[in-house]
């Protein structure tokens, strides 16, 4: 959500920041209902103080014993009355109007983002590591999973349709496996707090990430007013929402495993074959909660975090600037990292890191107060995959897979493993 009052005190800039975005000026509409919602509620007060003065004149005349007075004073306040009542609701509709415009309003990018219409226009910022070499033509994860007899689309579809997986024996181990891995890195040593959120939410827990109203059609619904969570973004961002937090509780980072779920609506026919883009998957969520001056190095900070998953793991990966059209929607600054697949022969997104900046704790009316002042701010918000663990497996079965069509184990897992050195 934007701050009304920068866009009235800069409609050049909200409109630049717009443009870069592939965006139309909207500071006109806005503040055109703006205006028209201020006007309601200065005539609305002009009313209410008539009505009140007038509800004190009838007092008056009543103890003089004017009846005519009083009656006329009484009819003028009926009046108002109803003035006032078609006025309210004026005013909610007007205001409903500005917060559903608001509300489908991306964030505006920072100034070193670079402009783009599309991922062609992202730049590479880093490295990591060298694509291992292979005396045979690797394979995809869905040929190496399937021949091991522990990848199953077949039955999955069975069970749940399309774009859904039954994982089995050592794979079904892997994940855990990653899961627990990355956690305990995550816990140990990078101060992370460790979070078992709900996986089902309210409409204004999506709403407060940015899910909502835009994006319904990627979700799926799990009841009247309940959604289940396309990432755990969305229940440990809203752990702080509505609520003042002091200065000395920031920064506040915690992580979660949980599975996520996604109508993928807006990918269809994209990555059809495998485990890139299921409907359902697991992931381990980041999310940082910290003040606006920390917010720059907190970002590299998580950036880095998701990093050292992959340098554990012996991946090779690269770190992507994202650039203005192809950034989600809350955020103002995205960091992805790409994982070296084999067997596609190109790098795929493994993990996104983003910073809100206060764009989702206006949504979430998250705030803090500094100490030693009486006023509060908003606070600003990141969240990154730490990663996706989905995703990290298929980069394990590309990278680490032998000519015999077996998968060697990376070190870091196979205390995770209890001791396995090789998946076959």
């Amino acid at each position: 959500m934007h701050d009304l009052k920068f866009i009235r005190d800069h409609p050049e800039k909200f409109d630049a920041g717009l443009h870069v975005r592939g965006l139309a000026p909207l500071s006109g509409s806005i503040l055109q209902l703006d205006a028209q919602r201020r006007a309601c509620v200065t005539q609305l007060q002009e009313w209410q103080k008539a009505r009140n003065d007038a509800s004190k004149q009838i007092g008056v005349a009543k103890a003089k014993g004017d009846a005519t007075a009083a009656d006329g004073l009484m009819a003028g306040v009926a009046d108002l009355k109803q003035k006032i009542q078609d006025g309210e609701k004026q005013e909610l509709a007007v205001s409903a109007k500005l917060e559903a415009a608001l509300a489908a309003i991306p964030n505006l990018p920072l100034v070193d983002v670079p402009q783009g219409a599309d991922e062609n226009s992202n730049r590479e910022i880093r490295r990591h590591g060298a694509p291992p070499e292979f005396s045979f033509t690797p394979k995809e994860h869905v040929d190496l999973g399937e021949r091991l007899g522990l990848m199953d689309f077949e039955s999955a579809a069975k069970l749940s349709g399309a774009r859904f997986v039954v994982l089995k024996g050592a794979l079904a181990k892997l994940e855990r496996a990653l899961a627990a891995f990355m956690l305990d890195l995550h816990t140990s040593e990078f101060g992370y707090t460790e979070v078992s959120p709900p996986l089902m939410v309210r409409d204004d827990a999506m709403f407060g990430t940015a899910q909502l109203p835009k994006f319904a059609d990627d979700q799926f619904r799990a009841g009247e007013n309940m959604w289940l969570i396309p990432t755990a973004e969305v229940p440990l961002t809203n752990l702080v929402r509505e609520s003042i937090l002091s200065e000395a509780e920031l920064p506040l980072r915690v992580t979660a495993f949980t599975p996520c779920f996604r109508a993928e609506a807006g990918a269809a026919g994209r990555d059809t074959r495998g485990m890139i883009r299921l409907h359902q998957f697991s992931k381990v969520e980041l999310v940082s909660i910290v003040t606006p001056e920390n917010s720059d190095a907190e970002h590299e900070r998580m950036t880095a975090c998701a990093e050292e998953v992959l340098k554990r793991l012996g991946l090779h990966y690269r770190v992507m600037l994202l650039c203005t059209g192809d950034m989600g929607f809350a955020s103002r600054k995205t960091y992805d990292l790409e994982v070296w697949l084999p067997g596609q022969n190109a790098f795929r997104e493994i993990s996104s890191c983003s910073q809100c900046g206060d764009f989702q704790a206006r949504r979430m009316q998250a705030r803090y107060r500094a100490k030693d002042d009486k006023n509060v701010q908003f606070v600003h918000t990141l969240n990154g995959s730490g990663l996706a663990v989905g995703r990290t497996m298929v980069a394990i079965l590309e990278n680490y897979q032998m000519a015999d069509g077996l998968v060697m184990v990376p070190e870091a897992l196979r205390p995770y493993m209890g001791g396995l050195e090789v998946i076959g």
